[in-house]
């Protein structure tokens, strides 16, 4: 009788293991598979996210490539429209040294030492030109200052008696590049007026660049 008892407790202890043993299997496969679905789960989303970092990556390494093509695209046909223009600006200035070489252009000069003069306003004045051109503006540098003084006693009833010299030194001769015509000076250099063939066709470029640009780039327009 007492050893039918102790075997009952023995069972009984023995099936209270197997149940607790059986418990803690159940609860530790629960917590190893929500474990493992948890890193499982992080895994993807790191995965994800460093997709998701290397395609943004990859974008803007996209953009700024385009960017890059896009400049230097647009670099070089800013280059080829400046070439372009500064070429039709060297062709006008070859024009100009030709003008400076033809029958005209004594009274060419003389006209732009008048226009000099009246713009200067001054009774002491040099003027400047290339060497090849001092004889051409000797030559009409007294009509030149003549017609100053007719034009300026007709508009204001005043007679001047203007002091107009030729640079005498051969040093100080405008450069070839001005391409003809004059620049006259006063009051030791502090008053400038440039009249060469270089400078009016600068002048004259700048205001006609705008109708330049639309005439060779219409598609800017």
């Amino acid at each position: 009788m007492a050893s039918d008892q102790i075997r009952q407790m023995v069972n009984f202890i023995l099936q209270e293991a197997h149940e607790k043993a059986n418990e803690i299997r159940v609860k530790t496969e629960h917590d190893f598979n929500l474990e493992k679905q948890t890193l499982v789960h992080e895994a993807k989303l790191n995965i994800q996210e460093e997709f998701a970092k290397k395609e943004k990556d990859r974008e803007i390494q996209e953009r700024i490539a385009r960017s890059a093509e896009v400049g230097e695209c647009r670099v070089k046909k800013m280059k080829i429209r400046d070439d372009l223009l500064n070429s039709l600006l060297e062709e006008a200035a070859s024009k100009c040294a030709v003008v400076a070489r033809g029958q005209n252009y004594p009274q060419l000069v003389q006209k732009l030492i008048v226009q000099g003069l009246i713009k200067i306003e001054e009774n002491e004045i040099t003027v400047y030109c290339r060497g090849d051109d001092v004889k051409t503006v000797q030559k009409v540098l007294p009509d030149a200052v003549k017609e100053y003084v007719d034009i300026m006693k007709k508009e204001s009833t005043v007679m001047l008696e203007p002091k107009v010299v030729l640079n005498g030194d051969r040093s100080k001769d405008l450069l070839d590049s001005t391409h003809g015509g004059i620049m006259l000076t006063a009051i030791n250099g502090k008053i400038v007026c440039d009249n060469t063939m270089a400078s009016r066709l600068g002048l004259v470029y700048e205001e006609l660049l705008p109708s330049i640009r639309a005439i060779l780039f219409p598609e800017d327009q």
